[in-house]
């Protein structure tokens, strides 16, 4: 029995099944690589978790290492998203504030994500080195030139713009990456309101104290 046109799913279905199957890859990636590393991790594991088979997964992603790639690039886009909105045009207290909370929701909501990434550059980035100098470090350049301008106009103290940012990322990404340790010795996590809540008001302090802002 032949299937006529009108039986096949549209190309538009498709396109959204495709995407959907890669999604699913991606985010399984995400969970197994979190856990196991790059080399800890396998093909049949990763596929198993995706709810897929070998061969549908490796359509997609045809090794490993691929998938470990775009998996590390959707963290690097999802963490540095929040800095786009750093311009120049902002309140500097109230951009800074912003984006000490958007920081920290993201270790409460995507640790994972934190934990693999802080893995890959423990390594030394072998596999996203070419990502950190290049789409990377022209953001942060961007980023570096608006707190500058701050800096000369005497909107905020002299700081070493590249130090303030890597203080932000340091101080938010340590309740994903030492979750465990924060928890033995305060018996709470992000996923506490109230907790989440002190944990933002004091970094915005002890950041904005540190520009000479209330």
């Amino acid at each position: 029995m032949t299937t006529s046109p009108a039986d096949k799913p549209p190309a538009r279905r498709r396109r959204k099944d495709g995407e959907a199957r890669r999604e699913a890859i991606l985010d399984a990636g995400l969970e197994v690589f979190s856990g196991l590393g790059l080399h800890g991790a396998s093909v049949d594991r990763l596929a198993e978790r995706a709810g897929l088979s070998k061969a549908n997964l490796l359509y997609y992603f045809p090794s490993k290492e691929e998938l470990y790639v775009a998996v590390l690039r959707r963290v690097l886009d999802v963490w540095l998203d929040p800095l786009q909105d750093l311009d120049a045009d902002s309140e500097p207290g109230h951009a800074i504030r912003a984006y000490i909370r958007t920081k920290l929701a993201l270790s409460r909501d995507a640790p994972q994500a934190s934990r693999l990434f802080c893995l890959e550059i423990v390594q030394g980035a072998p596999l996203l080195r070419a990502e950190l100098e290049g789409p990377l470090r022209n953001l942060v350049e961007s980023k570096a030139a608006i707190l500058r301008g701050w800096i000369a106009e005497g909107r905020i103290g002299p700081h070493d713009p590249h130090h303030l940012i890597f203080s932000m990322w340091a101080i938010t990404q340590h309740y994903a990456d030492f979750a465990v340790q924060v928890d033995a010795i305060t018996g709470r996590g992000l996923d506490d309101p109230d907790f989440f809540e002190r944990i933002v008001a004091s970094t915005q302090a002890l950041i904005l104290a540190g520009l000479g802002l209330r």
